[in-house]
């Protein structure tokens, strides 16, 4: 299937290794969550933000992402930057990285060039019901800013158009709101297609999430840090989840 995915490979040697070393720091029961959350995330599977700048949003979005299994984000940031995650991401920056791009056009570009279908949640003539797509096969959700929705740069490079269909006078949904709707249709799908069944501990991306993340937990109990904000500047290859 994929064998690369932003992030994973550069952290596999050394995140297994560092995994050996922390293990014993943790309790079994920690260790056992760890595991069984890296084994089932979805390497195919992603989030693109434009712009979105409201804190509560981007925090909400996040968390929603380590809900549904993504683990891996990606964001433009607006003229102010990244959006400082509050209590509403509940930690789950600690477990989905944020990679950021300098602007819309070269992070989409980076996307479809690592096998991903984008779908922009816009409304208009072309767009069709959010359940409709396949999301089985590599998908990434592209949502825009708060008050203007996806840029026209955006728009033209994804594939197809998707709309959550409304009853009442409000036009759209929040943008939080709209993205935990579409990921919890792909968990659906992806679910019914077992694609949620957790894979070898030691196959990618699991074994490099589990090293990550269990050195992470490690360092953490040793030294009281800053809340971790998640980010990262990557740029995009092919999803790592095994044949």
């Amino acid at each position: 299937m994929f064998m690369n995915y932003p992030g994973y490979r550069s952290l596999s040697d050394v995140a297994c290794r560092l995994n050996q070393l922390y293990t014993n720091q943790m309790t079994p029961e920690r260790k056992a969550r760890i595991e069984a959350v890296a084994r089932r995330r979805q390497a195919d599977l992603t989030v693109f933000l434009e712009q979105v700048h409201k804190p509560h949003n981007f925090a909400a979005i996040i968390r929603t992402c380590d809900a549904v299994g993504v683990s891996q984000a990606h964001a433009v940031p607006a003229r102010e930057g990244l959006p400082t995650l509050n209590h509403t991401s509940q930690g789950a920056q600690r477990w989905v990285t944020v990679h950021r791009h300098r602007d819309a056009a070269d992070g989409l570009k980076e996307l479809k060039a690592a096998g991903f279908t984008l779908y922009a949640a816009h409304f208009s003539d072309q767009a069709v019901d959010f359940r409709e797509p396949d999301y089985t096969r590599p998908s990434a959700i592209v949502l825009g800013t708060e008050k203007f929705g996806i840029s026209e740069t955006a728009l033209a490079l994804c594939d197809i158009e998707i709309h959550i269909p409304m009853m009442g006078m409000a036009q759209s949904l929040n943008v939080s709101v709209a993205c935990a709707l579409i990921l919890y249709e792909a968990q659906r799908q992806r679910q019914a297609a077992g694609l949620y069944e957790p894979i070898d501990p030691d196959q990618e991306p699991a074994r490099s999430l589990i090293g990550a993340w269990s050195a992470r937990e490690a360092a953490r109990k040793k030294t009281p840090t800053e809340p971790d904000q998640g980010y990262s500047s990557r740029s995009c290859q092919r999803p790592s989840t095994g044949s």
